[in-house]
């Protein structure tokens, strides 16, 4: 890695990881819609995790600054592309979950990517989504404990989910060797 430029090869190895977890996500949302059904609203914030997951491993495959943000907004184009009825708002939304996964990075000057700030990164993400969300579908209006009960589920699955599934990840494919043999990953 020469510093923070990027290459050619992690751009594309970043798009290419949008574009799995854009189709990830996408069918994450029925596996949403079947726990709504079961359990009903709180649902949302309990598997809202996954949707943080995508930007965890672009971070710490790639290593560099803007990698999770990156990953997030190519996982939101590729959900637009294969006919996401949530529309134009996800570009929004990527920018804002994929800028709370960046931040813990960032603290860490990029150095750090273990369990601890993997799963701050989803944490991080789902706190910067529930603001959002706070915003736009006016959480202010709830009972504070419903608001109180969403954001504790919301960032619990974000760590749990978003972080710690995503470092899960990360040692998975450091073990088949991949990472290293295209120059990502720990050197």
């Amino acid at each position: 890695m020469n510093g923070n430029k990027w290459n050619l090869k992690e751009t594309v190895i970043a798009i290419v990881l949008g574009a799995a977890f854009g189709f990830i996500y996408l069918g994450w949302v029925q596996v949403w819609l079947w726990s709504k059904a079961i359990i009903g609203p709180l649902s949302m914030d309990i598997v809202f995790g996954v949707w943080f997951v995508g930007s965890a491993v672009g971070a710490a495959l790639i290593r560099k600054p803007g990698a999770a943000l990156g990953v997030a907004m190519a996982a939101v184009l590729t959900e637009l592309l294969a006919g996401s009825p949530s529309g134009a708002i996800m570009l929004l939304t990527g920018l804002v979950q994929g800028a709370g996964s960046e931040v813990p990075f960032l603290a860490g000057r990029y150095k750090k990517f273990g369990p601890v700030t993997m799963m701050a990164s989803g944490a991080c993400a789902a706190l910067f989504s529930f603001v959002y969300s706070w915003i736009r579908f006016g959480y202010g209006d709830l009972a504070i404990g419903l608001a109180a009960t969403m954001f504790v589920l919301r960032v619990a699955s974000g760590a749990l989910l978003g972080g710690l599934l995503g470092w899960v990840l990360v040692k998975a494919l450091e073990k088949t060797g991949v990472p290293r043999s295209l120059g990502l990953g720990a050197e």
